[in-house]
């Protein structure tokens, strides 16, 4: 496959030189045949009939057409490497952070998880080769005490894996234990409202919202100095519509959505086909903006 694929790359490679070459070549048949028709002085004369219509001057105007086309496939394709450029440097943060998690888990999966599995491991063979009550029993607390702190463990890396709240609460719900405790922790006002019919709209839109609201609210804490943030959720005949809004010192419009993680939310955003924004100016605080289009839900996990 690897090879395939540096094969294909080879092929595209040279794509445009051959695309100049048939356009070199198409010209220069084109003049020939020009010259060998004497194909301007025949135009000349058809054109001198309608010369009320000045259609002798729709070569000129053919050209400057030509060259406006010229113009505007450069600039598009100026746009396009700035746009594929933008990806790619999003794409390479994403992998960064992939493998951040990734070492981030395995170091607590190694350091906590297994040793809790070790020493379950050790008091089991403790308790088979014991014969004293007593000393069975403090093992078996202290397999129990093990066991307990696994499981925490565990519930605490499920928890990084996909918010618990959304599925033992429901998204509204969730988001409303989401502001309380962000605001209990930062000491700062926030505010949840919600209105409309925000019930059934799947997995996928549940997490994007709850995402989105969580890394906004981290950049409130880190950058924004706020005294009051709201945070509203609503249903609107276009689909859904999340705003969170701060009366913080705001950013330059120019770095308003430069941090990573607001670009990672615009991501969520872009995957169902929505629009994401975040635009601020200096004093003003800053407003994230996220439009989630109707029909683009799927459907909940039922379980037994």
């Amino acid at each position: 496959m690897i090879a395939s694929m540096h094969a294909a790359h080879r092929g595209a490679g040279p794509s445009w030189r051959v695309d100049l070459a048939w356009v070199l070549v198409l010209s220069a048949a084109t003049f020939a045949l020009s010259s060998v028709f004497e194909l301007h002085e025949r135009l000349a004369v058809a054109f001198a009939r309608h010369e009320a219509w000045q259609i002798d001057e729709l070569p000129t105007a053919f050209v400057a057409l030509s060259l406006g086309l010229v113009w505007y496939a450069w600039r598009r394709r100026r746009e396009t490497a700035r746009w594929l450029a933008r990806n790619r440097e999003l794409a390479q943060q994403l992998i960064a952070v992939q493998e951040s998690e990734r070492l981030a888990l395995a170091r607590e999966l190694h350091d906590e998880l297994a040793q809790h599995c070790t020493a379950i491991r050790i008091e089991a063979t403790y308790i088979q080769r014991s014969r004293a009550p007593d000393q069975i029993g403090e093992a078996a607390r202290r397999v129990s005490s093990s066991a307990e702190l696994l499981q925490d463990g565990v519930r605490r890396l499920l928890h990084k894996l996909r918010p618990a709240e959304l599925d033992e609460l429901g998204l509204i719900a969730a988001l409303e234990s989401l502001c309380t405790d962000w605001s209990m922790r930062s000491g700062t006002a926030c505010i949840f409202r919600h209105r409309g019919a925000l019930c059934g709209l799947g997995e996928a839109v549940d997490t994007a919202v709850y995402r989105v609201t969580q890394e906004a609210l981290a950049n409130v804490i880190r950058h924004a100095e706020a005294t009051r943030v709201q945070v509203e959720l609503a249903s609107t005949p276009a689909g859904l519509a999340l705003c969170i809004e701060d009366n913080g010192r705001g950013v330059a419009p120019a770095a308003s959505t430069r941090g990573f993680g607001l670009r990672g939310a615009a991501e969520r955003a872009a995957a169902p086909g929505g629009a994401f924004d975040a635009f601020s100016a200096p004093g003003s605080g800053m407003c994230v903006r996220m439009q989630l289009p109707a029909g683009h839900a799927l459907p909940r996990k039922v379980t037994a």
